[in-house]
């Protein structure tokens, strides 16, 4: 009997359907022992006689392929890669796959909804109404505004498309895409461009490279919207709350983070919205994720 081990912690949590597929093709299901991402030496412990892996973002890196000699196949339940060090994995033999449409919907709604949310300070009138007080608050609507898509992808398109309904002016930052593949309504520009006219700048880039750095800030549109659903580590978060104290960045919303969980310096910013990396945390998304992961597993497990 081959051995499965779940790394993502909320595996099966959402629907039983796609642990039920693993003991239906007659796995050994591992389950992540913690309820959290590992550690590499947890990882290590945990791959221990493993035939297959159903990955979250836990380091799955050459030390732990080294110490994991039974591992044929990692299925990542998700779209990045960045926590897998691929060349190590083909070295040893290892299939690897991920989940890249399953995200899409599930993303793109989630940095929709944290703009209105922000736009018309939904969150900041809850806590006021929770606290006994009637304040009212003028925050701004989507109709006219100029949103920056940086990273045309299928997240960052169906981002697009949803903003094109409230008559949002949206440009685009992507140098490896070709003006054919823009919706009407858009405008490919340079980075540099988008950053002055933006009135929003949501992220939705691959790889980890920082983008944001301080001189970046400084060439914004004073009291613009950052949205952020990508990697954390594509922001200087210093430089974000330089830029936070300065009035160039008047709200945010961030998922991602630079180390997570996330107890940092931003959780004293009120005009930052955070959430703990749960965009794709709908019932759709996790269950098309998860059952595509573990079709991907079966498949690259029988290959051998």
């Amino acid at each position: 009997m081959m051995k499965v081990a779940i790394g993502s912690s909320s595996f099966g949590a959402a629907d039983p359907l796609p642990l039920q597929m693993l003991a239906d093709a007659g796995m050994q299901i591992v389950p992540n022992p913690y309820g959290r991402r590992l550690s590499e030496n947890e990882v290590i412990e945990h791959l221990n006689g493993v035939d297959g892996l159903i990955a979250g973002l836990e380091p799955l890196t050459q030390q732990v392929f080294e110490h994991c000699p039974h591992l044929r196949a990692i299925a990542r339940v998700g779209i990045g890669m960045d926590n897998v060090d691929l060349e190590a994995a083909q070295a040893k033999g290892i299939k690897v796959s991920n989940t890249p449409d399953g995200p899409t919907e599930a993303v793109a709604e989630m940095a929709l909804a944290a703009l209105l949310a922000i736009g018309r300070k939904i969150v900041s009138s809850n806590e006021t109404m929770h606290n006994n007080q009637w304040e009212k608050s003028v925050g701004f609507g989507l109709s006219g505004i100029t949103v920056a898509v940086i990273g045309y992808g299928r997240i960052g398109r169906r981002f697009a498309d949803h903003l094109r309904y409230f008559g949002v002016n949206i440009l685009v930052v992507d140098p490896f895409i070709t003006l054919d593949l823009l919706s009407q309504g858009e405008t490919q520009v340079d980075l540099q461009e988008a950053l002055a006219k933006a009135d929003v700048v949501s992220l939705h880039v691959s790889g980890s490279e920082e983008l944001l750095s301080e001189d970046v800030f400084q060439a914004m549109k004073p009291g613009m919207v950052l949205l952020n659903s990508s990697r954390g580590a594509v922001i200087n978060e210093k430089a974000l709350m330089a830029a936070l104290d300065q009035g160039i960045v008047s709200d945010a919303w961030l998922d991602v983070f630079w180390e997570e969980p996330y107890q940092g310096p931003l959780t004293a910013y009120k005009q930052v919205l955070l959430t703990p990396h749960t965009s794709t945390y709908s019932r759709q998304c996790r269950l098309a994720m998860e059952t595509e992961a573990v079709t991907n597993l079966l498949r690259d497990l029988e290959s051998l």
